[in-house]
């Protein structure tokens, strides 16, 4: 594990006896077959070690997001969530979603490029971390109906820590507050 990911974020603790803990996990591909590719991923989810459960969500499909903001002109993304049921600690499970990444080609040259897969570790649980390679939640999560909407489908009542209920903040992002 890189001890970079566990610094500042005290939910670290080795594995062997934590509780289990729900983590969003968000999934894109823009890439590739992408469909097939977002498949491969949930059944990498599944095969992770101290996980007991796996959920995704129907894929949707969404525009690129670019640093400039949306871009038509990108190849569309399909994009998924995946709640997953797990006692891995947050920074292991996210090494082992950037291994995924990894194994399906992914390449991290530019910032919000085009990609072969991208896994983003939403929430685990309640816990929060500023810690450097572990923002939690995601900061982003908020602002994207790609995660919200997905999210919202596998759990009504779904809360992102921090912001308040996911239909609350998807009907805000779709002007409907």
């Amino acid at each position: 594990m890189n001890r970079r990911l566990a610094q500042g974020f005290h939910g670290d603790a080795p594995s062997r006896g934590r509780a289990p803990v729900r983590a969003v996990v968000a999934l894109g591909a823009n890439l590739g077959d992408r469909v097939a590719t977002l498949r491969a991923a949930v059944a990498d989810l599944q095969r992770l070690p101290l996980t007991a459960e796996v959920v995704a969500a129907p894929t949707i499909e969404s525009v690129a997001l670019k640093p400039d903001g949306p871009d038509a002109s990108a190849p569309a993304y399909l994009n998924t969530v995946a709640l997953v049921t797990t006692r891995l600690a947050p920074s292991v499970l996210l090494s082992y979603l950037h291994a995924i990444e990894a194994r399906h080609g992914r390449v991290r040259e530019e910032r919000w490029g085009d990609r072969t897969l991208d896994l983003d570790l939403i929430a685990y649980g309640d816990a929060r971390s500023d810690a450097p390679g572990l923002v939690l939640p995601h900061p982003r999560a908020a602002e994207r109906d790609f995660v919200l909407a997905p999210w919202l489908s596998l759990d009504p009542d779904a809360e992102l820590p921090g912001h308040g209920r996911v239909d609350a903040l998807l009907r805000r992002l779709r002007g409907a507050e």
